[in-house]
């Protein structure tokens, strides 16, 4: 299998309880959109709502 080029797993932080709850993989290449900058809404399962999770590198 090849090894893909340009791509890192990265996880996603909520912002108000700041624990580390997805883990996804980006493109690298061409910079991150503006979307993925600001952060996205998906769901907390501690706070049982959807708020604002931003990306945390490790």
């Amino acid at each position: 299998m090849a090894k893909s080029q340009g791509r890192e797993y990265v996880w996603l932080q909520c912002t108000e309880t700041n624990e580390l709850n997805y883990r996804i993989q980006i493109n690298t290449r061409g910079g991150l959109p503006e979307s993925m900058k600001e952060g996205l809404r998906k769901y907390c399962r501690r706070l049982r709502k959807h708020t604002i999770h931003r990306i945390k590198r490790k």
